[in-house]
């Protein structure tokens, strides 16, 4: 076996250019953006995220790795990964506890792996260190040297193996598993949680290090980067002592060792499997707001899948999706505004679990129509754990009625799931508790919304005659009514709880009349081509 890793590292081709791709997955992605005065967006720097999604005789393996100050990580541990997990490293023979020792046992050889790559460039950066800086070919040469060795990348890999699934997971991506329960809910688990100093395991990992916590949470970054577990970075690795914040610790305070979470039987669980870059994750935290992100994706990607027959195609049109609502968030100038200024890399995986797709018979430009639904989040903080449900009901057409406190109903059409319907009902949790917001207001509640920018939900609906209706319901108490905050409220007031209803072409009437408009336009414009004075919209 160890004979076999040094031939693929001795050889031109990459380590994975044997192994199978996974045909049970898609992945999208995005690069990083920053947007102008003017709302048009550059790319800062190079694509730093790396993913993977391998499939052998006897295990699944995914992974998504966000990379940082250049990709050399992430590529290097996207490849070497691999070649310490797939040759032969796992079989159907092995416990829980192996696997974990294994997955373990594999981050650590490849941060070992990775600084002996850079060794000698670390050598030549301490030796021309001690000379004379004034020097320009030196000071060249450093530079050099110092981006070639910088850099460092989070990580989150799935495996599956002998039909349970096993999460790693180092630094700030995460992991949501979607499952169909026996009383026909999607349950939504996040596994794990980020490695940072709002995590009060990691603070008291490094408080028995000897660093102040107090100091840490308030800090927040180090060395430039939110993750208190990475791979790479020699700085914290190596220079840790020299950093502020850190030189008190005892021993290596920034770690690579995973955090593992399995293994979770997936025996008759139908639903989907999602691993997120942190980029995507916070884009849509700086759009909308951190509280309800993993609700909104997971609708986003059961929206896509009850659309698309291809699984790229799906998590592409997710990306895609979060990408538009950040900018849209940037130019709007409302309370986010501020927080989408810039976005970096964006990666997301899905990997069905024996979900069925779509046909593929109707996306948003076959004949659909795209209804936004927007949901107003609240400021309010919960630290009670809360379930949230999302269900697709289906009955005959109905209008748009005013919701409760916990309950609001959207009528008009919705998708048809074709052989994903009913998508009944969605409710999300997490391993660990972690802090959730309250109930999101009603749909179409009359009141001003509220300061956060609402997050809306786009489905795609065929132009027919029986069509379902969109219901958020939550069972937590502890609401927050929108009209206690301000917000541009004024078109839902004057709407009302009124909602048109589509003639027989599947168009809704407008809400100005612009006959008069229509009937003078005509008139000025006829000259002599038989043009009608009655017009209007065609």
């Amino acid at each position: 076996m160890a004979a076999q890793r040094r031939s693929l590292m001795q050889s031109h081709q990459s380590w994975t250019d044997a192994l199978p791709l996974c045909q049970l997955c898609g992945v999208g992605s995005a690069t990083n953006c920053v947007y102008g005065p003017d709302g048009k967006g550059t790319q800062s720097h190079p694509n730093e995220d790396g993913h993977f999604r391998f499939s052998t005789e006897c295990c699944f393996l995914y992974g998504v790795f966000n990379g940082y100050d250049g990709n050399r990580v992430a590529s290097f541990v996207s490849q070497r990964l691999t070649a310490e997990l797939l040759l032969g490293q796992l079989s159907a023979g092995h416990t829980d506890a192996d696997v974990r020792r294994i997955l373990s046992q594999a981050f650590d050889v490849v941060e070992k792996s990775y600084f002996e790559t850079i060794d000698d460039a670390l050598a030549e950066k301490a030796s021309l260190q001690t000379q004379l800086p004034e020097n320009q070919k030196i000071a060249e040469r450093l530079k050099a040297l110092e981006q070639e060795v910088s850099g460092g990348a989070t990580a989150i890999v799935a495996l599956i193996l002998n039909n349970k699934l096993y999460i790693a997971n180092v630094g700030t991506n995460r992991a949501l598993l979607c499952k169909t329960t026996t009383d026909g809910q999607n349950q939504v688990i996040q596994i794990g949680r980020a490695h940072t100093t709002d995590n009060d395991d990691e603070l008291s990992r490094l408080a028995q290090l000897g660093l102040d916590p107090v100091r840490l949470k308030q800090t927040g970054l180090i060395s430039g980067q939110s993750s208190t577990r990475r791979i790479g970075d020699y700085k914290v690795k190596f220079n840790y002592t020299d950093i502020d914040v850190l030189s008190a610790a005892k021993q290596k305070p920034i770690i690579s060792e995973p955090e593992i979470q399995g293994g979770q039987s997936l025996e008759g669980v139908t639903g989907f499997l999602l691993l997120m870059s942190e980029g995507l994750i916070k884009a849509l935290e700086s759009a909308h707001g951190p509280e309800q992100v993993n609700q909104e994706i997971v609708a986003m990607v059961a929206a896509e899948l009850a659309q698309q027959s291809s699984l790229e195609v799906a998590a592409q049109s997710v990306v895609e999706r979060v990408k538009r609502l950040h900018h849209d968030a940037y130019v709007s100038g409302r309370q986010r505004a501020p927080h989408c200024a810039r976005h970096e890399d964006m990666t997301l995986l899905i990997r069905v679990i024996n979900y069925t797709l779509a046909d593929g018979s109707l996306t948003p430009t076959q004949g659909g129509r795209i209804y936004p639904v927007s949901v107003p989040y609240s400021n309010h903080q919960s630290t009670s754990k809360t379930s949230v449900t999302l269900s697709l009901v289906m009955p005959a057409q109905g209008t748009l009625t005013n919701g409760s406190n916990t309950t609001a109903t959207l009528g008009e059409d919705t998708p048809t799931a074709g052989l994903l319907t009913p998508l009944i009902p969605l409710t999300v949790d997490t391993l660990q508790p972690i802090s959730e917001s309250p109930d999101p207001a009603p749909l179409s509640d009359p009141t001003p919304l509220p300061p956060s920018d609402p997050a809306p939900l786009c489905v795609c609906a065929p132009p027919i005659s029986q069509s379902p209706t969109a219901t958020l319901q939550s069972t937590n108490t502890h609401t927050q009514s929108s009209s206690s905050s301000s917000g541009d409220g004024s078109l839902f007031r004057q709407r009302g709880s009124q909602a048109a209803q589509p003639d027989e072409t599947g168009r809704v009437p407008p809400y100005v009349d612009f006959t008069q408009f229509y009937r003078l336009w005509g008139s000025d414009h006829s000259d002599g081509q038989g043009l009608s004075a009655d017009l209007g919209p065609q």
